[in-house]
């Protein structure tokens, strides 16, 4: 695919007139509301960053696990205290050292939320609030179990995932939704977006070639003649044949891999999140899987040997399993797609308990992996949504345990680390403890992964969902095009120079080497674009000073051949000392050829950054570069140009749009300030497929310093009311 890149100081504002030929300049557009002016209006407090407190931290003198306590009716206790606990490792007791109950509820600083009403589906969507690591409250993968999911099933279990996006993720919450077909997918990675989440759920569709078919359980075939089965034998494969069936046995080895495919997607997964904050969960919803074969239990081998380094692994990670059978309640006799014909009333009977024995078979596999990890399964309920909100109650707190280890916890048993059986015992009568089944003698040191090469840290941080790392990074990706030229998102990566280390050379010369890495993934998760080079960076006196103030910004245009959801995530490191930066960005890419109403990326900077003559001093100034497209950092007081295209608008019978525009701002998810309806002039534009619109506002001192996001909602009165609205964001800030 063909690409454009290069490396340049910010202060180089014409490598946007490539990147967006159709975007207004500044000079001659005439703003539409030239003294608009943005008002405080009851600004969002910013949110303090909550405490990380370590959950499973195993260090040579302290192991420190969680454990969750709920009465009989399941309801959270949280009232408990050490001397409520007994901890047992090998079953000897340990003296609890540590103690502490974490909440994972909203604290009494997060902004209240407003009561529920009635949801307008023609409202324009709420721009996401992007999560610092210090906000997330939950960590939540939904993992949907496509490899092993029935096609009746999988309509359930859409359901249920659009329920929890529309009505149980709570601001703070981290969330993704991944298929075990697909792996962890690019554009699955956890968000706080509720459109990615929406994107990632119409990719939720049943696997034809995967372990369970369009209903839980094969309806019965009438008996050939002779009273044998269809494949051959007297009874079916799992109860126990009277003799070997070939394709019995094939099913059966398919099935094994397939569940092996399920657990090493988990596997993945749980990796992924390892290096998450806090306490994670994932929610996997399947039909279940087999953990023994009634055939030939040593088979078994590939399916326990991978359960147990899953469980292993997830406890080492601190994420707690918890399983949903998505087949709900089953009806285990005779339904109507049942044919009886040509079978006694005795085979009759043995293949519906074999129904029965398969269904529980299943059921225990999803039971080991929840509760070998700390959670539980939900089953037998078709309620698939409130299954999740079971699961959602019980992240709302637990216990932080703590005790000293004595020395043999971390020896070795024959060549290999002990395993350490875990027993928490509540002395309170009517409670329950749940708590994972143990850990490995290897301290936290020793398990956390040595990135050394070159590879191995750039990949481990592409695949961090914040934007971190000493070197920061700024990723600014815009959508343009023509619905005759085709579409491309223009991406400009902002990197900060301040934290790069420069090597002293010749005649006073400095040098910086950065390794850079640009991915572009497509919905499935395939690799549209990429970048992958070593820069080498060389300035001295007044031009060192202006890169270390400056930085500099990577530029990258790809071509969009087909629209849709599209991810750029993008990874640099300082050569000499290995620090790193990542930053990611999720882009939508419309239709263009549709005719319908759509709006390219917003372009925004400060007023002044183009022009030199300061009027008050009659003197020249340098242009801040913070106020440029690529970092958008803004004071109060500044005047801030916005400029945007309108693609596909209607004409009236004189050839002239009816459209308006309104600004909404937003700071933490909250909308603080929502423009006026402003109609469009589009002046002597006459395309009315592709306008150009430019607005002037100002950074009103009443707003709080802080991150926000500028939306721009337009609106077409000629266009069906369907397609009368268009939306589009950018993230900014203003400083003091």
């Amino acid at each position: 695919m063909k690409k454009q890149s290069s490396l340049t100081t910010l202060l180089l504002f014409s490598l946007l007139a490539p990147a967006f030929g159709q975007t207004p300049q500044p000079s001659p557009v005439t703003p539409q509301n030239p003294t608009a002016s943005v008002a405080a209006q009851q600004p969002s407090p910013t949110p303090q960053d909550e405490t990380d407190e370590d959950v499973v931290k195993i260090t040579s003198n302290l192991v420190q696990f969680d454990a969750v306590v709920t009465d009989k009716q399941g309801r959270l206790v949280t009232d408990l205290q050490p001397e409520d606990f007994e901890v047992f490792v090998g079953g000897k007791r340990q003296q609890i050292t540590n103690f502490s109950f974490i909440s994972a509820e909203p604290g009494a600083t997060a902004q209240p939320q407003p009561a529920r009403s009635p949801v307008d589906k023609s409202a324009p969507p709420v721009p996401p609030a992007r999560l610092k690591p210090g906000q997330v409250r939950r960590t939540v993968a939904l993992v949907v179990d496509d490899l092993g999911t029935s096609f009746e099933s999988v309509a359930q279990v859409r359901r249920a995932l659009k329920k929890f996006v529309d009505e149980q993720m709570q601001p703070g919450d981290l969330v993704a939704i991944m298929r075990t077909s697909a792996g962890m997918g690019a554009l699955q990675q956890f968000t706080s977006d509720k459109n990615q989440l929406y994107r990632a759920i119409e990719r939720v569709r049943w696997y034809p070639s995967g372990r369970s078919g369009v209903s839980a359980f094969a309806p019965l075939e009438a008996a050939p003649l002779g009273g044998e089965n269809p494949r051959g034998g007297a009874d079916d494969d799992r109860g126990g044949a009277s003799e070997r069936d070939p394709a019995a046995e094939l099913d059966e080895f398919r099935e094994q891999l397939f569940s092996v495919g399920t657990l090493g997607a988990l596997n993945f997964i749980v990796r992924g999140m390892s290096e998450l904050p806090g306490r994670k969960s994932i929610i996997m919803l399947s039909d279940g899987f087999e953990m023994f074969s009634r055939r030939d239990p040593s088979s078994s081998w590939r399916v326990m040997d991978n359960l147990r380094r899953l469980i292993d692994l997830a406890n080492r990670a601190s994420v707690v399993v918890y399983t949903v059978d998505a087949r709900g309640l089953q009806v285990l006799g005779l339904t109507a797609a049942d044919n009886t014909s040509g079978r006694s009333a005795q085979q009759v009977m043995e293949q519906l308990n074999q129904r029965g024995t398969r269904l529980l078979d299943t059921q225990a596999g999803l039971q080991y992996l929840a509760t070998g990890t700390g959670g539980f399964l939900v089953r037998n309920n078709n309620d698939l949504a409130g299954g999740v909100q079971r699961v959602l109650e019980d992240q709302k707190g637990y216990y932080l345990i703590g005790f000293r280890p004595e020395e043999n916890v971390f020896e070795l048993d024959k060549g290999r680390r002990r395993f350490n059986t875990l027993e928490v015992k509540v002395k309170r009568a009517g409670l329950r403890a749940r708590y994972r089944s143990g850990f490995l003698g290897i301290t936290d040191a020793e398990a956390k992964p040595v990135r050394r090469t070159r590879v191995e840290q750039m990949i481990g941080a592409l695949t961090s969902p914040f934007t971190s790392g000493d070197v920061r990074l700024r990723l600014t990706s815009l959508f343009g095009g023509n619905t005759t030229g085709g579409a491309f998102v223009s991406s400009l990566i902002h990197i900060d120079m301040s934290n790069v280390n420069f090597t002293e050379e010749a005649d006073g010369w400095r040098k910086a080497v950065i390794d850079v890495i640009a991915l572009t993934f497509g919905e499935q998760g395939q690799v549209i674009d990429q970048i992958n080079r070593t820069e080498t960076v060389r300035a001295r006196g007044e031009g060192l000073d202006i890169l270390r103030k400056d930085g500099l910004v990577y530029t990258m245009r790809v071509p969009v051949k087909k629209p849709g959801a599209y991810q750029l995530r993008v990874a640099v490191r300082d050569a000499s000392t290995e620090k790193l930066g990542a930053a990611s960005q999720f882009i939508e890419v419309p239709n263009l050829k549709k005719d319908r109403l759509a709006l390219s990326g917003i372009i925004m900077q400060d007023a002044n950054f183009t022009t030199a003559p300061a009027a008050s001093e009659g003197k020249q100034s340098e242009p801040d570069s913070s106020g440029s497209p690529a970092v958008r950092r803004f004071r109060v007081g500044d005047n801030v140009d916005y400029f945007f295209n309108i693609y596909n608008a209607r004409a009236d019978a004189t050839s002239r749009p009816q459209l308006r525009t309104q600004m909404r701002l937003f700071r933490d998810g909250q909308q603080v300030y929502a423009g006026p309806e402003t109609p469009f002039d589009p002046g002597k534009q006459t395309n009315v497929k592709n306008l150009q619109s430019g607005t002037r506002l100002r950074i009103n001192p009443g707003l709080t310093p802080g991150e926000y996001v500028l939306q721009v909602v337009v609106t077409d009165a000629l266009a069906p009311e369907k397609q009368r609205t268009a939306t589009q964001w950018i993230d900014f800030e203003i400083v003091k």
